[in-house]
């Protein structure tokens, strides 16, 4: 630090030297003040930026997500939607992930939430607020040029010996251009910069975790809705099958085969299970509503899409990112690590200001009683100066400053690690949940089938009074239950397969659909 210091203090004296000789040859030639004026108020210094430079954290020394070894595949299911899927280490992710379930209707869904979604929209303004504020705090590189005209009517009054000034009263006119520079002999300016960089990178990689997190909550409630249906016709499937049970039973009572209370249990169980219905309808209404917002629409312009299971495409083979890279690719852990550099960057700012501050100023124009003589020989006038400010007592409050910045740091630091903690969490879960969600649809398949079977059989053997109305009971709800949890069964798989994606980090890098920065043009950069 006090190298880094003492080479500042040298640039400092170069600078002061510059100046000096720049001055006496200005004085030496008072008829060409212009022409000097442009040489003193350009000087520039090769100056240093106080502060620590900042490193990138290194990727955490694992070779897995997990303590076991790393999936190979999971288990399939002799049902739709239940196929094997492979993991391909390393393999790279689309931009448009979600193209791999072949749905047209989620795909235009997506299309059309990504232009009118208004927390997307908030992060890319907030991103060109951040990107503004960058360019303005860069201007601080160059001098700052003002042009000013004013115009003064004046009456002189009598002096002390009674006489009248002549003329009395009368006008002045007053043109000149004034240039000030402050040189970035300490690098407060080119850290403040790079502070500024590192928010609006942030911002960016912001925006991209809104993306992701917009596009994954999209398919996550479109193969919820499909989930909802799929409960919603196994429902109605299972009261037709109570309804028709029920109707057998009255006939049974009729010729005398059951009692009463069989009939009333079965017309109980059908009742119950017509009460579960209301509930799905309610959760699909309310999954319809949250679809329309995500699109950036009100409740009552629901979209015209409608999602099933069936029509929902399971992807085979799904990329399992090495850990190296996941902290390159997980749009949060970047902007941690953004946030992380412009708290480094703000260290230097706060060791500059304890510095010296050099500020270089000089103005030239033109004063005259008439305004067509304004630029006449003789009423033009120049000046130039500068000053050097060493803060020596603040009551601290530079000292206390710099080491907020520095705890600042530290707090930025242990957030980066935590995000990347979390990061790499996410992905385990998310293939364990692939893994054994595979196997829960494997076994909710046996469960249905068997539960079919049984339910068929006890049917017969309830028309043959074989068994009682207990035992027919017994095997209804059983079914019932499996033919829902197959359904949900199926449901995890399309959102697991969403969830590992959105866990690699979406495969931002390869968007398409990002335009380019527009360069700063010369009106910008004179305003």
């Amino acid at each position: 630090m006090r190298c880094v210091v003492f080479r500042c203090i040298c640039d400092v004296c170069a600078l002061s030297r510059a100046l000096t000789k720049a001055i006496h040859q200005t004085h030496a030639c008072q008829r060409r003040p212009r022409r000097y004026l442009g040489m003193i108020v350009t000087v520039l210094v090769s100056g240093c930026a106080v502060g620590p430079n900042f490193e990138r954290p290194p990727a955490p020394n694992v070779h897995g997500y997990t303590s076991g070894p790393a999936p190979v595949r999971t288990v399939s299911a002799s049902v739709a939607g239940g196929a094997a899927q492979r993991f391909v280490r390393d393999r790279d992710i689309a931009g448009d992930w979600w193209h791999l379930f072949h749905s047209r209707p989620l795909k235009t869904l997506i299309e059309d939430a990504l232009k009118n979604n208004h927390d997307l929209r908030a992060a890319q303004a907030a991103l060109r607020v951040a990107q503004a504020n960058t360019a303005a705090q860069r201007g601080a590189f160059l001098p700052s040029v003002d042009g000013n005209f004013s115009a003064t009517r004046v009456k002189i009054p009598s002096d002390v010996t009674g006489e009248v000034t002549d003329p009395s009263i009368y006008n002045v006119f007053t043109g000149q251009v004034s240039v000030s520079y402050t040189p970035d002999v300490f690098g407060a300016n080119r850290r403040a910069v790079e502070s500024l960089e590192a928010q609006a990178e942030a911002q960016r990689f912001q925006l991209e975790a809104t993306y992701l997190t917009l596009t994954s909550n999209i398919v996550v409630a479109a193969v919820q809705e499909a989930s909802l249906r799929g409960q919603i016709e196994a429902t109605q499937s299972i009261i037709k099958i109570a309804t028709d049970l029920l109707d057998l039973l009255r006939r049974q009572r009729a010729l005398g085969q059951v009692a009463e209370a069989d009939v009333l249990a079965q017309e109980a169980a059908l009742a119950q299970i017509e009460q579960t219905l209301p509930t799905l309808e309610k959760q699909l209404a309310q999954q319809r509503h949250l679809l329309a917002a995500l699109a950036g629409r009100l409740p009552s312009q629901e979209p015209a899409q409608r999602f099933v299971l069936a029509a929902l495409y399971l992807p085979r083979e799904l990329p399992l990112s090495l850990p190296s890279k996941l902290i390159a690719q997980r749009p949060d852990v970047r902007a941690a690590e953004a946030n992380l550099r412009s708290a480094s960057a703000q260290i230097g700012v706060a060791i500059a200001n304890r510095l010296p501050n050099i500020t270089l100023t000089a103005n030239t124009g033109s004063t005259a009683f008439q305004l067509s003589q304004l630029f006449s020989p003789g009423t033009g006038f120049w000046g130039v100066a500068g000053a050097v400010t060493q803060p020596i007592f603040h009551g601290g409050t530079l000292l206390f400053r710099e080491r907020a910045a520095r705890a600042a740091y530290d707090q930025a630091a242990e957030q980066y690690q935590s995000t990347v903690i979390t990061a790499f969490q996410n992905v385990a879960d998310t293939l364990s949940a692939l893994q054994t969600d595979a196997v829960a649809l494997q076994k909710a398949v046996n469960t249905e089938r068997a539960a079919a079977r049984s339910l068929a059989i006890t049917r017969q053997r309830m028309q043959l009074g074989d068994v009682n109305y207990l035992a027919l009971l017994n095997a209804q709800q059983t079914y019932q239950q499996a033919l829902i949890n197959l359904v949900q069964a199926k449901a995890n798989r399309y959102a697991d397969t969403a969830a590992l994606f959105q866990a690699l980090g979406g495969g931002w890098w390869n968007r398409s659909d990002v335009a380019p920065e527009q360069p700063l043009s010369i009106g910008d950069v004179l305003q």
